[in-house]
């Protein structure tokens, strides 16, 4: 299962909706639903799955999912 794939599963849980399909470019804009709070906890959902760390400068640079998911690559290398 790719990375996109793996994260798609975490952002259906997060956002309760088993239709959610998300691309490299979806950002938050995009989910309705997507807020400080839901940020955190796909964060921390994908930090646990992943099992790696994001440095809050990390996070903060995080503009779409194809930021998250170079970043995601990076850390398990």
């Amino acid at each position: 299962m790719s990375i996109l794939e793996q994260v798609q599963v975490i952002f259906r849980d997060i956002f309760d909706d088993e239709n959610l399909v998300i691309t490299g470019e979806t950002s938050a804009k995009d989910i309705e639903d997507w807020d400080s709070l839901t940020h955190i906890q796909l964060v921390t959902k994908i930090e646990k799955h992943f099992k790696i760390r994001f440095t809050l400068s990390e996070i903060t640079k995080l503009k779409q999912v194809s930021d998250l998911i170079l970043l995601i690559q990076t850390k398990q290398t």
